[in-house]
């Protein structure tokens, strides 16, 4: 099978299929004698694996992980188990902090007229800097 094949079976894009192959996620295609990559089932396998582990939101270290979990057939569900835990606890994580900044920016935009006065609540809230319970530098993750 071809790049565009794979992808097309795969849901994963050729341009993410060669990144994978570019940072050790999945091993690197065969080549045809012309030099073009060429892939078995077995590859869409393993694409459709992280397509679905990156719906998930899993990062791509985690889904190396689970990736050389998945290929082990003497693993332990322990510890995939473990993994799939620590992501739930990073969901939960960013769950608490998107409903902190949504109720945020709905206590904002009650508080502002929406006028054609050039006093804006919104604008003055964006402008202080509250205490942040991390410290004084802290960002929220992306």
């Amino acid at each position: 099978m071809n790049i565009g094949a794979v992808a097309a079976a795969s849901g994963v894009s050729a341009k993410m299929i060669r990144h994978y192959e570019k940072i050790g996620l999945v091993d690197a295609s065969a080549r045809s004698t012309a030099g073009y990559r060429q892939y078995g089932e077995r590859d869409v396998h393993a694409l459709r694996f992280i397509r679905r582990a990156r719906d998930l939101g899993f990062s791509l270290e985690r889904i190396g992980q689970l990736l050389s979990l998945w290929q082990d057939t003497r693993r332990s569900s322990a510890e995939v188990k473990r993994l799939a835990e620590a992501h739930i606890a990073d969901l939960d994580e960013r769950i608490r902090n998107l409903t902190a900044m949504r109720d945020t920016l709905v206590g904002l935009a009650r508080d502002c007229c929406g006028d054609e006065r050039p006093d804006c609540p919104i604008l003055d809230g964006l402008a202080s800097t509250p205490p942040h319970p991390e410290g004084p530098n802290h960002e929220p993750s992306r």
